[in-house]
């Protein structure tokens, strides 16, 4: 894996067969959940049970993603997604890799930004801020 102190959070995964498409390889579309599953599970590592937010009128909800594909995985195969996080204005921007495994390479490089909606209105999230503070 890349040596970088900038992930802040990694999990390990394993690629399902109905996640492959014709060619034998990881459908484009399964990366975005994989990235989504990476950070639901950190919000949760963090204490505040992702499932529970809209509850409480808190809707995070990604505003725009790209992800640039560098190698493919395949049926079977074992990888490990990690993110980093920064903020702009009310944008949470998660920085996503994911490496496959055994041999740390580079599978794909995503930017997903987060806007967050407070009882259906547009802005910044004081909770997040406080659940993020140390890692903004």
């Amino acid at each position: 894996m890349e040596t970088t102190d900038k992930y802040i959070f990694g999990i390990e995964m394993k690629v399902r067969d109905y996640e492959c498409d014709a060619q034998g390889i990881v459908n484009n579309a399964n990366y975005q959940h994989y990235m989504e599953h990476t950070r639901h599970e950190f919000i949760e590592s963090l204490g505040l049970p992702f499932d529970g937010l809209h509850q409480q009128g808190i809707d995070p909800v990604v505003a725009r993603i790209s992800i640039a594909f560098k190698t493919p995985l395949r049926g079977g195969e074992k990888f490990r997604s990690c993110l980093y996080l920064v903020k702009e204005g009310i944008k949470y921007i998660f920085y996503q890799d994911i490496f496959r495994l055994p041999d740390n390479r580079i599978v794909a490089r995503g930017k997903v930004e987060i806007v967050c909606l407070t009882n259906g209105k547009l802005g910044d999230s004081e909770m997040f801020n406080s659940l993020f503070a140390k890692y903004l």
